[in-house]
């Protein structure tokens, strides 16, 4: 049965209106994935077919979707309200995904929500740490096994993360081929893990919660990022994980 749903977040961040603007109409590969930014009208065309139907920069954007070319989503809009404080200095966000889910909607629902909070928080990494340096992203998903139920601690435990490491830890991680990263954990919950190093964001998604294998990506900043290289190097260390060639 089709029913909407709305969820809503709220935060203040280091970074000017302006720079809230062009993070999420150009730089969204910084936090999220790269898409084609919006035009720049009301009636213009913007990610995954949607259209722009609110265009006031840097303030109001709002885009919708009526066919979002999943079976269990008929209707999709994103909201971001943006005002100045601190005379201009800082920024407040008023972020509303709302739309219709066509089925499973109590596990969609958990899915978009938890996602949006580690999404939102990855946003603010990036205007404070990295804005406006160039990204180059990758993702990968992990293998079948991937999908049980304790796959993403198996996660946690390649990583070598202790099981106290909460936000704002330092941590030496193991990484790809056996390096060790030196990183932040700038996020930790029982779903996502977010590092954070003199480059790069990674980010790690036990989307086996929600029936899907886990998932990584990667907003690398350094210059002469290689996105294959990347692809190819977290890859191997998830399949590792999971025991695959």
């Amino acid at each position: 049965m089709a029913t909407e749903f709305e969820i809503v977040r709220e935060f203040e961040v280091d970074a000017t209106p302006a720079e809230v603007w062009e993070a999420i109409t150009h730089g969204t590969g910084g936090y999220l994935w790269p898409m084609e930014p919006p035009e720049p009208r009301v009636g213009g065309a913007a990610a995954f077919g949607s259209t722009v139907t609110a265009y006031d920069p840097p303030h109001h954007l709002v885009t919708r979707s009526e066919d979002v070319g999943f079976p269990t989503q008929s209707a999709n809009q994103l909201e971001h309200l943006i005002e100045p404080r601190d005379e201009g200095r800082r920024a407040w966000v008023r972020y509303v995904h709302s739309g219709i889910f066509t089925d499973d909607w109590d596990n969609q629902y958990d899915g978009a929500n938890r996602h949006t909070g580690f999404y939102l928080h990855t946003l603010r990494e990036y205007l404070t740490h990295f804005a406006p340096r160039p990204v180059t992203f990758a993702q990968v998903n992990g293998p079948e096994a991937s999908r049980a139920p304790d796959a993403f601690d198996a996660v946690a435990r390649a990583l070598g993360l202790p099981d106290d490491a909460a936000d704002g830890a330092k941590a030496a991680v193991r990484g790809p081929g056996g390096r060790t990263l030196d990183a932040v954990v700038d996020y930790r919950d029982r779903y996502f893990v977010g590092l954070r190093t003199d480059d790069a964001l990674v980010r790690f998604f036990g989307r086996n919660h929600w029936g899907a294998p886990v998932g990584i990506s990667v907003h690398d900043f350094a210059p002469g990022a290689d996105a294959a290289a990347n692809e190819a190097a977290w890859q191997d260390w998830l399949n590792g994980v999971f025991g695959q060639s």
